[in-house]
């Protein structure tokens, strides 16, 4: 065999091992052909991805996340007749299948979000229905306990269809570890609570939230990778709110507010994901009814908002997104059209083009999540 015959072989399976590096799965609501959480392999080379596999059939697993170390994933089990839970399960790396440990009650009607904390043992989860959240603790093996904390705001907003009381929509815990934040769309604030990671208790911080503009709400939030800023998107709002983020101190200060939008169009529009690009140089927000990901450039200073373009997501209703860990490559989940789509990240100027046909298969799909195979 030649020299060049040997690297040529050599790079194919670095290539090939490289492409099996990652699964994604994808919550979807159960109804019609959907049963549950699907597995795809995801191939960062090419940026393929392969048609699904049932990883395992639970009610509506509307949101997913993972354990720090990939063993075990985590859904929520969005209302209906035996739902309103959290489902935990064990990760099988190399068939991608789910293996179910147990579940226990969200404390609240229609989980939409969850987070696990940077220690692996606390679980915060979102119930958008009564607005309350909860944090449940994580054991050793993987399986939730019955929670420990539950915390419910008061009140309502000036939309009367949509803001008539609290609608909790996300939980996201601060980089340091030391504060959870809660997305109230019902309520238009972002909720501070000081966490004790050792004793498991959330107290609420001084000043206890931060206000968006009335009637925005509040939907879903992502940290700038300096720490010190975090993006809030606004689903009735149409707007990304931008707030300086003081890390010793918990609190948040708005400095503003972009929409996402461009301004020609005149029909109906709620946003839905937010992501910062690992360089911390572009934001994507995705608008379901004008169905695109709205890119934002990020000023290197100031961390201030530009808009460079919108991409149509070639489905319809693009309920969530996420880059993949290489980050030259963007998934978005058109739930309405029942598809995937994989978009190719310009390594300069972040914009999106499509890498390949639509992926069918996983039904109502509303949420992916990327594991890094061990």
């Amino acid at each position: 065999m030649r020299f060049s015959s040997v690297i040529l072989t050599l790079l194919a399976a670095s290539l090939g091992a490289q492409a099996a590096d990652y699964l994604v799965y994808a919550g979807t609501y159960t109804k019609g052909d959907s049963r549950g959480i699907y597995e795809f392999r995801f191939n960062p080379s090419t940026g393929k991805l392969s048609g699904p596999t049932l990883a395992a059939e639970t009610l509506n697993p509307s949101f997913l996340a993972v354990s720090p170390d990939r063993k075990f994933l985590y859904a929520v089990n969005e209302g209906g007749q035996g739902g309103n839970t959290v489902s935990a399960f064990a990760i099988d790396a190399a068939s991608g299948k789910l293996k179910p440990l147990n579940a226990v009650s969200s404390m609240g009607d229609s989980p939409c979000h969850l987070a696990v904390d940077a220690t692996g043992h606390w679980l915060a989860v979102a119930n958008y229905g009564n607005g309350t959240m909860a944090l449940l603790p994580i054991h050793a093996d993987g399986t939730l306990g019955e929670a420990k904390q539950v915390e419910k705001h008061e009140g309502g907003g000036p939309n009367p269809q949509r803001q008539r009381g609290p609608h909790a929509h996300c939980v996201l815990f601060a980089p340091d570890n030391r504060f959870l934040l809660l997305a109230d769309l019902g309520l238009d604030r972002i909720f501070i609570y000081r966490f004790d990671a050792a004793a498991g208790t959330l107290a609420p911080n001084d000043p206890p939230a931060a206000q968006v503009t009335p009637g925005a709400g509040v939907r879903h939030l992502a940290f700038h990778p300096n720490g010190r800023v975090l993006y809030a998107i606004n689903e009735m709002g149409n707007t990304v709110a931008a707030f300086h983020y003081d890390p010793a101190k918990g609190t948040l200060d708005a400095f503003q507010y972009a929409p996402t939008l461009p301004e020609s169009f005149k029909g109906d529009n709620t946003t839905a994901e937010i992501a910062v690009n690992r360089a911390g140089t572009r934001l994507y927000a995705s608008n379901r009814g004008h169905d695109s990901i709205a890119l934002f450039a990020i000023d290197g200073s100031r961390q201030t908002l530009s808009s460079l373009d919108d991409t149509p997501t070639a489905g319809k209703t693009p309920r969530h997104f996420t880059l993949d860990p290489t980050g030259r490559f963007l998934l978005v989940a058109n739930q309405d059209s029942n598809d995937i789509v994989v978009f190719r990240v310009h390594p300069r100027s972040g914009q999106l083009t499509p890498a390949g046909p639509p992926v069918k298969g996983a039904a109502n799909p509303v949420c992916l999540l990327f594991v890094a195979r061990k």
